[in-house]
């Protein structure tokens, strides 16, 4: 479940847990497992950092990135054998709880004597020796990131490379992070702490940087980006605005918003085409009710007034993309109609659906009226059936047109042509096949067909 999923947890915000970096003993069934060279020694020469979760964690992995880079090592963003593993983690559901613990496992089967450092939002919900008992070497809290490569030595021990790999065509800054809201199903605000905004300058700064190094597009993000400045007296409109006039990277992205952020200050800067024309705009339900016990900050008429204004400032190709949660404790059948039909009348462009996710520490865990695991997977099913329909309709809108793409990678073709993947501005997926180099290139296409992975086959022109 993306941070897009706005709010906080129904717990006392001022007991945000801070783990330090603490280093863990060795196994004693497994000695060989990881030991520090000699300061001479170049045995490290590849860190893998696999990300899990959200958008936020997106960014802290590029920023844990860059400290590798910058020391001429190597990163790879995906398990495979590596000399060091850093697993950023998520903890929003069970779900991501498993990922996690899957994701140490396997690094340790990769590269069984490679040191393997825990970081991001599992460490703060999970019991205090979960790192220990999964096998990995250290534990560090996601506001210690800086320390990461340090911490594992990289300094003395990595070696340089020829060509290290280059960080995304699309680059995560964040602005903000923590919640102070208290929405009962969320362990967020646990996890990432109170609200803290990052100063203006420094946001810019660290987009210029990004353009610098070749960016083509920016993706601002926070935890809760529609808090930005509640805590320095701005707001979300000031840093976009500063950002839009004092960098030159051709697209911007800030969508995760909430009903209640959407004002007209901050509707008026997408008349710049730099600001992508796509908005995430959380839902969790469609029904009053459910959002009341949920304990959130806009009800049913609030969300719909809100899409409606981003409609008709931004244009009818305006992307709005959600997410849905089913089986909360107390929805009832004609609840869940309400939010299926809600759902319908907005046309998403984009659906993320998840079942209710019990996480203690949370009010909505010690709520009555708990949903049967087999009416939420029945609810589960008959909204990830909604999620493709609208995403179709919105798709079909488009077929024809000819759009700038911003291409991301490519793959192997059977006849030799590379397939390239790339974004519009309103986060629509193009594959299209070219003998040309269009890696990081944002150049026009022709969406020629809607396929199975909810996106456009293309044509480069």
């Amino acid at each position: 479940m993306p941070a897009n999923l706005q709010g906080g947890a129904g717990i006392n915000p001022h007991a945000t847990q801070t783990l330090a970096p603490v280093d863990l003993p060795l196994v004693a069934d497994r000695p060989s497992r990881y030991v520090a060279p000699p300061s001479t020694s170049p045995r490290i020469g590849r860190v893998a950092i696999i990300t899990l979760g959200c958008k936020l964690n997106q960014a802290d992995s590029e920023s844990i990135a860059r400290q590798f880079t910058q020391r001429g090592v190597q990163v790879i963003d995906r398990p495979a054998i590596a000399d060091a593993y850093v697993i950023n983690t998520c903890s929003v559901t069970h779900v991501a709880d498993r990922k996690a613990r899957r994701m140490v496992r396997l690094a340790r089967r990769l590269s069984p004597n490679a040191p393997i450092v825990l970081t991001g939002c599992y460490l703060q919900t999970a019991p205090a020796d979960i790192a220990r008992e999964l096998g990995a070497d250290i534990a560090i809290h996601t506001r210690d990131k800086a320390s990461i490569a340090d911490r594992i030595g990289v300094v003395r021990r990595m070696r340089a490379v020829e060509q290290p790999t280059a960080l995304r065509t699309r680059a995560f800054v964040k602005v903000q992070e923590g919640c102070n809201d208290v929405c009962a199903f969320c362990i967020v605000p646990k996890t990432r702490g109170r609200e803290v905004s990052e100063p203006i300058e420094r946001v810019v700064r660290e987009v210029q940087a990004r353009e610098r190094e070749g960016v083509q597009e920016v993706v601002l993000t926070g935890t809760q980006l529609g808090a930005y400045g509640r805590d320095a007296g701005t707001a979300p409109a000031d840093v976009i605005a500063a950002v839009l006039a004092e960098t030159s990277v051709p697209r911007i992205r800030f969508s995760s918003l909430q009903p209640q952020d959407i004002t007209p200050a901050l509707l008026g800067l997408w008349d710049d085409p730099r600001l992508c024309r796509h908005f995430h705009l959380a839902l969790q339900s469609g029904s009053d009710a459910t959002l009341r016990r949920m304990r959130r900050r806009y009800d049913v008429a609030q969300y719909r007034d809100a899409a409606q204004r981003i409609r008709a400032h931004t244009g009818d190709g305006v992307a709005i993309t959600t997410d849905v949660i089913v089986g909360f404790p107390g929805e009832t059948d004609v609840e869940f109609e309400e939010s299926i039909a809600f759902c319908l009348e907005m046309g998403f462009a984009q659906m993320h659906v998840f079942p209710y996710s019990k996480r203690s520490g949370t009010v909505a865990a010690r709520l009555p009226d708990q949903v049967p695991h087999d009416v939420k997977h029945a609810r589960m099913q008959r909204m990830l059936a909604v999620a493709p329909e609208s995403r179709r309709a919105f798709l079909d809108q488009f077929a024809g047109r000819v759009m700038p793409v911003l291409w991301e990678r490519s793959r192997g073709d059977a006849n030799g042509a590379p397939a390239w993947d790339g974004l519009t501005d309103n986060y629509i997926r193009v594959t299209a096949r070219s003998h040309r180099e269009l890696r990081n290139q944002l150049t026009v296409a022709r969406l020629v067909t809607v396929n199975a992975d909810g996106g456009f086959e293309g044509e480069a022109l």
